[in-house]
C-alpha cells in the first residue's frame, strides 16, 4: 500500500512545536502531560517526515487517516491521539500564540468511528475477575518472605480499595483513615480536584501493618521497591510499571490470563454495584454514575434465564 502522503500548503507558516510542559503546567498531572508530549510529538514528526505545515488542519486529517490505514492502532488510540493534538492547539489559540480561527478549524476535524475500526479493539481490555479467583490471587503470595509480605498487602489494598495502580504506587501511610468501624483512605486521582474517600478492608490494613512491621526501611510511601533480587526493600515508592508486573506475576501463577490492575478496580465496581451501583460510583470516585456502569460494572449473563420462556 502508498503511503498517504498530502500534499503541502502554502498558506500557513511553519511553527515549531510548542513547550508541552509549560502549557499544561498546573492542568494536568506530570504523567499526562507526558502522554500529551508524546502524542504530540508523533504528529509533529509525521508533519515533518512530509514537509507538512503542522498548524494545518489538513495535516492532521492525513495523519489521521494514515493511522487508520497504515497502523494497527485502537480506535481508542487514534481518537486519544487526535485529541491530545486539538488540546494543544486550543491552549496555543488561548494564549494568542496563534489565531483562534485556526483553533476553530482544528476543533471540527473528526476522530475515527469505533464501528469503523472494532476490529482492532482488544479483546481483553476489560477482564472481569470472580470472588473466587480473586481471593486465589491474594492468597498467592509467599508471605514467608519480604516481597510476599508486601505483594500481599498490595493486592489486598487493590481488591479492596479500587486504586488506580499510580495512585497505589504513591499510597502513604498518612493516607489511611482509622475508624471506628474499619478503615478509609484519602486518595487525590487523576481525575479528583480535592482528596475522596476510598475503601480499605481490614484484611488489606492488616496485612499492610505486617509488611511494614518487617520492612525495616523507613519510607514515607507503603509500597516500596527492590534494589536487587534478595536485597533489602529500598525506600523508594513503586512505579506503576512494577505494579503491573506484581500483578501479572501472581495472575500467572493462578493461570489467569489478561488480568491488569485496572481490572482490579472494576471488580470493585462490578461486586459493589451488585448491592447498589451508587456505591460503586462513590467508591471509585466516579462523577457521573454513566461512567461507572459502562465501564466499570461487568455484568455476567446470567445462564437459564430463557430456558421457560415458552
Amino acid at each position: 500500500m502508498d503511503e498517504l502522503i498530502p500534499s503541502a500548503s502554502q498558506d500557513i507558516t511553519s511553527y515549531e512545536m510548542p513547550d508541552i510542559r509549560s502549557i499544561l503546567s498546573g492542568q494536568l498531572a506530570a504523567s499526562s502531560i507526558a502522554m500529551y508530549k508524546r502524542d504530540t510529538q508523533a504528529y509533529f514528526d509525521y508533519a515533518e517526515k512530509y514537509g507538512l505545515p503542522w498548524l494545518e488542519p489538513l495535516s492532521l486529517v492525513a495523519w489521521r487517516d494514515a493511522l487508520a490505514l497504515q497502523s494497527e492502532m485502537s480506535p481508542n488510540t487514534i481518537n486519544r491521539m487526535i485529541a491530545a493534538v486539538k488540546r494543544i492547539v486550543r491552549e496555543m489559540a488561548e494564549r494568542k500564540m496563534i489565531a483562534r480561527e485556526v483553533n476553530l478549524e482544528f476543533s471540527q476535524v473528526r476522530g475515527v468511528q469505533m464501528k469503523a475500526l472494532k476490529a482492532r479493539l482488544k479483546p481483553h481490555a476489560r477482564t472481569r475477575i470472580t470472588k473466587e479467583d480473586m481471593r486465589r490471587l491474594c492468597e498467592a503470595p509467599d508471605t514467608k518472605t519480604l516481597v510476599g509480605l508486601r505483594d500481599a498487602a498490595l493486592l489486598a489494598t487493590l481488591a479492596s480499595s479500587g486504586l488506580r495502580a499510580s495512585e497505589a504506587a504513591t499510597l502513604t501511610v498518612e493516607q489511611i483513615v482509622k475508624h471506628s468501624d474499619g478503615y478509609t483512605l484519602l486518595v487525590c486521582g487523576k481525575t479528583d480536584t480535592v482528596y475522596r474517600d476510598a475503601h480499605l478492608s481490614v484484611e488489606a490494613y492488616e496485612k499492610i501493618q505486617h509488611w511494614l512491621a518487617a520492612r525495616g526501611t523507613e519510607s514515607i510511601y507503603i509500597f516500596t521497591l527492590f534494589e536487587r533480587r534478595g536485597a533489602a526493600p529500598s525506600c523508594d515508592a513503586m512505579s506503576e510499571v512494577a505494579i503491573w508486573k506484581t500483578v501479572q506475576r501472581y495472575a500467572k501463577l493462578c493461570d489467569l490470563e489478561h488480568i491488569k490492575p485496572h481490572d482490579f478496580r472494576r471488580f470493585v465496581g462490578t461486586q459493589l454495584a451488585a448491592t447498589d451501583i451508587r456505591d460503586a460510583q462513590k467508591a471509585l470516585g466516579h462523577k457521573s454514575i454513566e461512567v461507572t456502569a459502562r465501564h466499570y460494572v461487568l455484568d455476567s449473563l446470567k445462564v437459564g434465564l430463557t430456558d421457560n420462556l415458552y
